[in-house]
């Protein structure tokens, strides 16, 4: 297997933590991020029916949610859906925790390390929907390793999609978009739901904002929503 499809070529970068928690946030998250948290077995792989108290109808996972807007978002609108979050940024798990114990949301799972971790423990076509929304761009050239859209990561997505599953990728970052398109166009295991340009940059309903997202606007940065399907014949 090439370098760049291992976890050593395909890691994914993220701060681990930035200004000290508020004493309330810290304690919230010592006493849930133990019951929400997720930990591969002592096999190595994640058992996704152990993970929820319900019966998940299908299971979604977020690469990098930030503060956990769009995810908690999410499990509120799609009660019966196990949602899934990767997050390395401690304050950002802090965030997801305080919205999730405000809104009483139960329905989503927190993994606290490199995403990439999780998805090559995760079973063959298990997830339904995937999202990358606003990742960090890496916009120097010597950074570009560091994105989290790569083919590494692309293959370890297409074994865990199951066939006709949605991925979705958001981004403010003009090259990246270019970027991203060139990366998934030139991979078989994956096929662009988009029936007009406009399409790019009018995000779906049912896709709620994120902080990055509006961050850009207020900056005045056009983003972009982009779907891919996982084709079926894989």
């Amino acid at each position: 297997m090439k370098d760049l499809e291992t976890i050593q070529g395909s890691r994914i970068y993220g701060r681990r933590q930035a200004k000290p928690l508020k004493e309330n946030s810290a304690a919230r998250l010592n006493e849930y991020l133990p019951k929400y948290s997720i930990k591969p077995g002592k096999s190595g792989f994640v058992e996704l029916s152990k993970l929820f108290d319900h019966n998940p109808t299908e299971y979604w996972l977020e690469i990098g949610f930030g503060k956990g807007e769009h995810l908690v978002e999410q499990a509120k609108a799609n009660p019966t859906i196990g949602l899934i979050g990767c997050e390395p940024f401690i304050n950002g798990v802090s965030g997801l925790i305080d919205q999730m114990v405000r809104d009483n949301v139960t329905n989503i799972r927190i993994f606290k390390d490199d995403a990439r971790l999780l998805m090559d423990a995760l079973p063959d076509q298990s997830i339904s929907r995937s999202f990358i929304l606003f990742p960090d761009p890496w916009p120097k050239k010597r950074h570009h390793k560091r994105r989290v859209v790569n083919p590494g990561n692309l293959a370890a997505l297409s074994r865990i999609l199951k066939k006709n599953a949605e991925l979705r990728i958001g981004t403010d970052h003009h090259d990246y978009c270019r970027w991203i398109l060139a990366r998934l166009m030139e991979n078989a295991d994956f096929e662009w739901k988009s029936e007009h340009p406009d399409n790019w940059h009018i995000r779906p309903d049912d896709w709620p904002p994120t902080r990055y997202e509006q961050k850009a606007l207020k900056a005045g940065r056009k983003s972009t929503y982009m779907t891919f399907i996982k084709k079926a014949y894989n």
